[in-house]
């Protein structure tokens, strides 16, 4: 499962440089740090990172009415929504809809099996939505990508998803060679790449299992 050698990222892998989100990612990595503070650190870094994968979603022009005068604006002008890869992307989806409250959640429920490291659908519930323009799939971890690519092959039958953004804290190499593989049209961004997965497909270093620190289990 060890894999040492070179990993060229590639050109639609993006890696946030943010300052802020380097000095959150490694407070979130802490052993020490206990659920509360991760659940707010998880919750920080993916208001950040949503802001900068967000940067290129098309606008229209409007006239706003302000106290004093009218004057030119924009507001999005495609259909935004989410897949929440369960348990794991609950808090990123909290933070999103916080600032865009009335996009459509999707909640999809995906184990790996600790034998196969094979992923396991367990709960599929899709919102009525399918006419949805860009998709954010979340899940902080892309450790072997198998749930990832599991979520994606969901959402194109689905809701015919014609344009979808991975988002996650840390990746494994294996993780997006395998996602990119499956979905060469799916971008992925990321607060950082780590070296490779140990033999039960855990990332290292990472910071451990995000569902069972986010709700201390």
């Amino acid at each position: 499962m060890n894999e040492h050698g070179p990993f060229s990222i590639p050109e639609n892998v993006y890696v946030s440089q943010h300052p802020l989100v380097q000095h959150k990612l490694a407070l979130m990595r802490s052993h020490f740090t206990e659920s509360r503070k991760f659940r707010m650190l998880l919750r920080e870094i993916s208001l950040l990172l949503f802001y900068e994968a967000s940067q290129d979603i098309p606008v229209a022009p409007l006239t706003v009415q302000t106290p004093i005068d009218r004057c030119p604006g924009f507001e999005i002008s495609v259909r935004v929504g989410l897949m929440a890869v369960l348990r794991a992307g609950i808090g990123m989806a909290e933070a999103i809809l916080d600032i865009l409250p009335a996009v459509p959640v999707w909640h999809i429920g995906i184990y790996r099996d600790h034998e196969t490291l094979e992923p396991v659908t367990y709960y599929d519930n899709p919102p009525s939505q399918e006419d949805i323009d860009l998709t954010f799939v979340l899940d902080p971890m892309l450790a072997t990508g198998g749930t990832a690519v599991e979520a994606i092959d969901i959402l194109k039958e689905y809701w015919g998803a014609s344009r979808i953004k991975f988002l996650g804290i840390i990746a494994a190499p294996q993780g997006i060679r395998t996602l990119l593989k499956a979905h060469p049209d799916v971008s992925i961004h990321l607060a950082a790449i780590d070296s490779h997965l140990n033999d039960q497909g855990y990332i290292v270093p990472g910071l451990g299992d995000a569902g069972d620190r986010q709700f201390d289990t």
